[in-house]
């Protein structure tokens, strides 16, 4: 049986993956940020939810 790429299963949202457009734009809407801050974000404290939240919110 072929995988259903449809089924995106339920989310994870402790982690943060800028590698799926659906899970960017979810994050970057529940932050307020643009795609380009989310990813820098992630690159300097990993995909934690928590911590990209405490990188963005001390600006």
């Amino acid at each position: 049986m072929a995988d259903n790429l449809q089924d995106r299963g339920t989310q994870d949202r402790a982690r943060v993956n800028v590698n799926e457009p659906h899970e960017v734009r979810y994050w970057t809407e529940k932050f307020g940020v643009s795609e380009e801050d989310l990813v820098q974000a992630v690159t300097v404290v990993g995909v934690s939810a928590a911590e990209v939240e405490r990188y963005l919110k001390k600006d």
